[in-house]
């Protein structure tokens, strides 16, 4: 539920950082743009949230039974909610200013969320 919920959100993420890229460099395709995700300084804020979708995902593949996913909700809770400074936390409270879609995602991550720090 919790990685469901954290991959829409990277989606809406993704989509309007493209939306952005695309904006002032113009259009680049699929294979481009993943590289542009890896490599370039202006897609690092997303790392955090890509590496936490990825452990998830890692663990999944280790077993067939539930991995511990109280870590997974840790990170998720301190990246989405702490307030921490780091290159994260603006990025992504403009985007959530900007976006219905993104406000919306993330609703749906902080329901998951414990209300306070585990």
């Amino acid at each position: 539920m919790l990685r469901d919920r954290l991959l829409r959100l990277h989606a809406a993420l993704l989509d309007r950082e493209r939306r952005a890229w695309e904006a002032t460099h113009g259009p680049v395709t699929s294979g481009q743009f993943l590289q542009l995700l890896i490599h370039d300084d202006a897609f690092a804020w997303l790392r955090p949230l890509s590496g936490i979708i990825a452990a998830i995902e890692a663990a999944l593949d280790e077993d067939e039974r539930p991995a511990d996913v109280e870590p997974y909700f840790r990170d998720a809770q301190r990246l989405l909610r702490s307030g921490e400074v780091g290159a994260f936390t603006p990025k992504y409270q403009a985007a959530l200013q900007e976006s219905p879609d993104i406000v919306m995602a993330h609703a749906d991550v902080v329901k998951t969320l414990p209300r306070t720090g585990r």
